[in-house]
């Protein structure tokens, strides 16, 4: 399987991000494949460019989701919602409405903050944009990564077993029900 993942973080050291390394280097254990699309470099969304040649970032985008077997989104909560970029991403994805290449792509979100709640109300936030795109999202607890500024070693890795663990067991599941979603 194919996975296409989306940091909703633009730092350089995005908990994020390392969270997104995290779920690759766990997807290839599970014989699967998660390559990393850049979005901060997309133009604001406006209508007026939003037609049969859009910016080449924006056909880059929807290619790469296109081509995916499923989305991997790993975020921040920015003043309890999703982070601009995401946002904007979503907003360029999403066309045209209810035909893009987000409807029907099976989507796991996860989140990681420095926070002991760990993004939950952004991904409640999300859920509700991807129910309008026609993303099915995995219906499982969410994987929430709280205090995550102290889950990483200084190489990116996860220090904690027990997070180890449930990232797997997340990912595997993920895996599981988006190829269920493939053979219906």
């Amino acid at each position: 399987m194919n996975l296409l993942g989306i940091s909703g973080s633009l730092r350089k050291q995005s908990l994020n991000t390392l969270l997104l390394q995290a779920a690759a280097r766990v997807a290839q254990d599970e014989g699967a494949s998660l390559q990393r699309q850049a979005i901060g470099d997309l133009p604001l969304y406006n209508g007026d460019l939003d037609g049969d040649d859009p910016p080449a970032q924006v056909k880059a985008l929807k290619a790469a989701i296109g081509d995916a077997d499923g989305l991997v989104i790993v975020s921040p909560e920015y003043n309890y919602g999703i982070p601009g970029v995401l946002k904007n991403a979503l907003d360029w994805a999403s066309r045209p409405g209810y035909q893009s290449v987000l409807a029907g792509k099976p989507t796991v979100i996860m989140s990681a903050s420095m926070s002991i709640i760990g993004g939950a109300r952004m991904q409640a936030h999300l859920k509700n944009v991807l129910g309008g795109t026609l993303t099915p999202v995995y219906p499982a607890p969410e994987f929430l990564l709280g205090t995550a500024h102290k889950a990483f070693d200084d190489d990116g890795r996860l220090v904690d077993e027990d997070t180890r663990k449930r990232l797997h067991r997340h990912l595997s599941g993920f895996l599981a029900w988006a190829d269920s979603l493939a053979e219906a």
